[in-house]
């Protein structure tokens, strides 16, 4: 249980990337004041925990109406976290975890920008998403359910003081320490993502 509790830690921060979202939250807040950023770092990451706990709770149950396996779900899941993992190794953005450039200049001239491009996708994008549908698929012991939630809400609180302390990380680190630390991360993401996919076929072909 506690292998995979930390496994599951290890995904969601890589996928949510509290360091690299702050750096970016930096980027699209360069003038606002300091009250401004705190409520748009509140309310971005309560209306990404809502998202994310959606589909904690009806993940499956959304698979089940669109006629989706979860050997499938894992197949695909994996190979999407492998594609954001190839994108943090390289330190380019291609939209599956960041904002494109039209993006940021769009959130450049809105006066909130809690909702796009904060909570979606920098926060709960499209692997976070499959991320937490695929915590909410694999289990069914309420203990460990109640454990993982635990897990996904400690991430996202991560990402919340992440976020309240975003200058001063994009201070210390910079762009190249941001590049490094995300690399580092997707290394790891990488060799995960290989498991799902390889967790899928097995289960497909029943040889689990």
């Amino acid at each position: 249980m506690l292998e995979l509790l930390i496994s599951t830690f290890v995904v969601l921060f890589v996928v949510l990337d509290p360091i690299g979202t702050a750096a970016i939250f930096v980027a699209l807040t360069p003038y606002g004041d300091d009250a401004w950023r705190r409520r748009m770092a509140l309310r971005a990451v309560a209306l990404s925990t809502g998202i994310l706990l959606a589909f904690f709770f009806v993940g499956t149950l959304l698979l089940d109406v669109v006629g989706i396996t979860m050997p499938a779900f894992r197949i695909a899941g994996g190979i999407l976290l492998g594609l954001i993992a190839i994108d943090m190794m390289f330190a380019r953005q291609s939209g599956l975890r960041s904002t494109t450039v039209r993006e940021r200049l769009e959130a450049g001239h809105k006066e909130d920008i809690s909702v796009f491009p904060l909570a979606f996708p920098l926060i709960a994008g499209p692997g976070a998403m499959t991320t937490v549908l695929l915590m909410q698929g694999t289990q069914r012991e309420p203990l460990l359910m109640v454990a993982m939630l635990g897990v996904l809400l400690l991430v996202l609180g991560m990402t919340l003081v992440s976020l309240l302390a975003a200058r001063h990380i994009a201070r210390v680190l910079g762009e190249t320490g941001t590049n490094v630390v995300s690399r580092l991360l997707g290394l790891i993401l990488v060799a995960m993502a290989v498991q799902f996919v390889i967790d899928g076929v097995k289960l497909s072909f029943g040889l689990d």
